[in-house]
């Protein structure tokens, strides 16, 4: 089954009480996991790091990243309250990812034991090897990435001690909302030969759609952004789902699992009685006389399927008819002389 993670990110932001209400949101939607950002802002940019476009259209130009992240995110001492809320009380896996060595061993000692790589740091080698070493499952986001990139953060993790059954790597466009254009879902499975590993999809467009087709095209990890309204000040919630959107989404997603099936063609149930209905048999085009020869302008194929199959036409073409055979009767098999 599809594992869906409710990206709250730094949706809350800032605020524990809004924190906690997005975890109920995604509990409420149906979603497995709500996930969330843990950093300490110094650690991770530097006071001259610009803001990235869409994070300048949606907060303005005027502060810098370090600032804006300064407003967004939670303390540390906030975390192990939220995780238990999370799963204690609203009953949902709490995930995050850490941008900093502060923020790993604070997740490590709350005994957080999947771990979110974000897109910014497949090129992080010392992150990588620390976050490798645990040996625990690993959700790898690749957006911004060369494929090639992509193979050494998985060789870096696998060679810091995670095994490669341990890692799902998520294709990702990382944009805010990212263009259709851009989104290139056929990636996947290029991501899925190269490193061998389970692929996912971190999903930054508008709407529900792409992320619905990537299960259909074998994604087993379904990451999206949501928020409590668009409204909101911040950098992500415009393009986040609303509570609304993020319900659609997993009923549609469970729903493409159920339709997906086993990959065996067969007919299956309410196809099965639609077989007599659907389908035709040989029937009489006109009175044939007992005791005389069936040609096959005596035949046509009608509906239903009750009597014999058109594929074995063939077979009765030339013998005796048995009994006189009335216009638009279905020809049985004891009809005929075989």
């Amino acid at each position: 089954m599809t594992l869906i993670i409710a990206e709250a990110g730094v949706n809350h932001n800032g605020d524990l009480g809004l924190a906690k209400r997005l975890a109920e949101i995604a509990k409420e939607a149906g979603a497995d996991v709500v996930k969330y950002q843990t950093a300490v802002p110094e650690l991770v940019m530097s006071r001259r790091a610009p803001k990235a476009r869409y994070q300048a259209e949606n907060t303005g130009a005027a502060e810098s990243q370090l600032e804006m992240s300064r407003k967004l995110h939670l303390p540390l001492a906030a975390y192990g309250e939220l995780m238990e809320y999370c799963e204690r009380t609203v009953g949902i896996r709490f995930l995050s990812t850490p941008f900093d060595d502060p923020s790993i061993d604070l997740l490590r000692q709350l005994g957080m034991t999947t771990w979110k790589v974000p897109s910014g740091e497949v090129t992080n080698k010392p992150y990588l090897e620390r976050i490798g070493g645990f040996g625990q499952e690993v959700i790898l986001s690749t957006g911004m990435s060369e494929l090639w990139e992509v193979v050494r953060a998985v060789d870096t993790l696998i060679a810091a001690g995670t095994q490669r059954d341990q890692i799902t790597v998520l294709h990702c466009s990382s944009d805010y909302p990212a263009k259709m254009s851009d989104l290139n879902l056929r990636a996947m499975h290029t991501l899925a030969e190269a490193t061998g590993c389970r692929i996912g999809y971190s999903d930054h467009s508008r709407g529900i759609e792409v992320s619905i087709a990537a299960v259909a095209l074998g994604a087993v990890v379904i990451e999206k952004h949501f928020t409590l309204d668009h409204g909101l000040s911040g950098p992500d919630h415009l393009a986040s789902l609303e509570p609304d959107e993020l319900r659609a989404l997993v009923a549609a997603i469970r729903n493409v699992e159920r339709a997906l099936g086993d990959g065996v063609k067969t007919a299956r149930g309410a196809e099965i009685p639609n077989q007599r209905i659907g389908r035709r048999s040989v029937h009489a085009l006109r009175t044939i006389e007992g005791g005389s020869l069936i040609t096959r302008a005596d035949l046509i194929m009608k509906r239903p399927s009750d009597g014999i199959s058109p594929f074995d036409v063939d077979r009765i073409i030339g013998k005796r008819a048995r009994r006189r055979i009335d216009e638009d009767e279905c020809i049985e098999p004891t009809d005929v002389d075989v």
